[in-house]
């Protein structure tokens, strides 16, 4: 039975999420009807994470095994016709071994936290960044981010729902930088524990709007604490740029 591996693209603001959900709609779950629709087979889609509800992706990776064989080519493309009207792009499918794992196998994963500084209100990017009004100091932002990079306990930046076994992670870039109004923060790391983007991200604004120093974050990771952990930032800004394996 071939296993396929799909790179997708979704804008998540009508989803509840990544994983299938008895009553709501996800992209897992918009995935798997589509499979159905296309070769009539009860599928499950494994992606490389969990997207939370309104989180976006550019490169999400998922893999699923099909008994009926398919072009990969002819698989896109019939996928995506079943997904329309579902805000969910399959950009490319390729066969892969049968121990490729969209979750397990991925060696990084890259995400992007999009911010615009302005007093106006948005139009174009409704759903798709984080406004805020206040003016943020980027570099400042971006100093303090760098005490976040490498190996720590995050437990201070982990949802407390999150279902990880250990809150140790290594967190190999912490990037922000400004275009204009602009402002991308760009992180990556082989995992991430569950709302630990946005809870750093929801922090790293505290730092921008002269709430917090550089030290203040510091000692908020030191903690080890969700109560010491700054605002979480709202969904819309956040994607799932891409995954290495």
């Amino acid at each position: 039975m071939p296993r396929y591996k799909l790179t997708i693209e979704y804008d998540g603001t009508p989803f509840s999420g990544w994983q299938v959900q008895d009553n709501a709609p996800t992209v897992q779950g918009a995935l798997e009807a589509a499979v159905k629709a296309m070769c009539g087979e009860d599928v499950r889609v494994h992606g490389s994470g969990r997207t939370d509800a309104g989180v976006h992706a550019l490169g999400q990776v998922a893999h699923c095994d099909i008994a009926k064989p398919f072009r990969p080519d002819r698989l896109r493309d019939g996928l995506n016709a079943h997904l329309r009207p579902n805000p969910v792009a399959v950009l490319a499918a390729e066969i892969v071994p049968d121990d490729f794992e969209a979750r397990f196998s991925a060696k990084k994963r890259h995400y992007l936290y999009r911010i615009r500084n302005t007093r106006a209100n948005l139009a174009l990017d409704i759903g798709r960044v984080w406004r805020m009004p206040r003016h943020l100091d980027t570099d400042a932002m971006h100093e303090a981010a760098q005490r976040l990079i490498g190996k720590h306990d995050f437990t201070t930046f982990r949802d407390t729902e999150c279902q990880a076994k250990s809150p140790v992670k290594t967190l190999d870039q912490l990037d922000v930088t400004r275009n204009g109004d602009a402002v991308s923060i760009i992180t990556s790391a082989r995992s991430f524990l569950h709302s630990q983007v946005r809870s750093m991200v929801g922090s790293l604004v505290w730092v921008g709007e002269g709430r917090w120093t550089a030290d203040d974050l510091a000692a908020a990771l030191a903690a080890r604490n969700r109560a010491a952990c700054g605002p979480v930032a709202p969904p819309e800004g956040l994607y799932l740029v891409r995954v290495e394996y």
